[in-house]
Formats: C-alpha cells, structure tokens, sequence
C-alpha cells in the first residue's frame, strides 16, 4: 500500500470508529511500522483532522460537548486511583491532565479516560512502570479537562471529588 492510499484507508478507518485504534494493528493491517504510523497520524493531523492519541490509541475528537469543565485536584501518588475512579464513577471522562512547570509553563498530557476499567488500567500501567507522574513536579497540584453529560453529571463528580478530599478549593 503506498503512502496516499494508506493515508486514505487511515483517515476512513478513524472517521468508522466506535473505538479507539491501536497503532500496532494499523501498522500490521498496512504492512508497515508503527512509526510510520504515528508519522501518518501526524501529516493526517496536519492536514486538519482532530486525532487524539492516548496509550490506549487513536481516535477522532467528536464535536460536540455536553459540560466540560477544568477541575483543579491535590493528592499524593496514591490518590491517583480514588481520584480517577470517583470522576467516572459519577459519570465524567477525563480527557487530560495538567500541571504548570516553572520553565516549561503549562505539560499535559492526553488521558481519555472514561470507563472504570480504563482507570484501574492506568493506575496500573503507573505502577508497573514506575514512572513520575505529571502531578509529581507540581506538588500533587494538577487539572483535569473533565466531561459529562449533564451540569448534573458534573454537580455530581464536583461532590465525589470534594468526599475523598482531592478537590483543591
């Protein structure tokens, strides 16, 4: 497949998604290598589609949002899995993370997460891995870009966040 028509069958494939799109399956169903993948999804993102990546894959961003919020939130390492697990518990998605760096300014990075599975999954690809953590150069002080379906919704993670005492008010 050359590099036009694998492009095209890319862009199809993210526009017929009900899922998110692993790069090794794409790179295999293409007969390529992943990095040519994620070099593919950078031209395709350059050519002006919304594609967001996470560890889990690729996907389009959708248009519409329902209540989108920036939620500040203060914990330790360990509060990590009481705080994802309570914002989607109480029906949010969390789209990133942020924190503010003295030289860099403002590091995010793309969570997706909108199941309670996918957040036990980070939480133990965090553990596994041993990595810092965003939130760790900031003094546990991070936000989240936080989705619900209703101001309801939000009402309701706003509270679960404030019950285990992670909401930074």
């Amino acid at each position: 497949m050359d590099n036009t028509r694998r492009r095209a069958y890319i862009k199809e494939k993210l526009q017929q998604a009900d899922h998110r799109l692993r790069g090794m399956d794409l790179a295999k169903e293409c007969g390529v290598s992943r990095q040519v993948i994620v070099g593919d999804m950078a031209l395709l993102r350059a050519r002006g589609m919304d594609i967001i990546s996470t560890p889990r894959g690729y996907y389009l961003k959708k248009e519409k949002k329902a209540c989108l919020r920036i939620l500040v939130c203060r914990h330790d390492r360990e509060g990590t899995g009481k705080e994802l697990t309570a914002i989607v518990r109480a029906g949010g998605i969390i789209h990133d993370v942020r924190v503010e760096h003295e030289i860099y300014g403002e590091l995010h990075g793309q969570l997706e997460i909108k199941s309670e599975e996918e957040a036990v999954s980070f939480v133990r690809a965090m553990q596994d891995s041993g990595s810092p953590l965003l939130s760790d150069i900031s003094g546990g002080i991070h936000t989240h870009l936080v989705e619900t379906k209703t101001e309801e919704e939000m009402a309701q993670v706003i509270h679960a966040l404030r019950e285990i005492g992670v909401l930074y008010e």
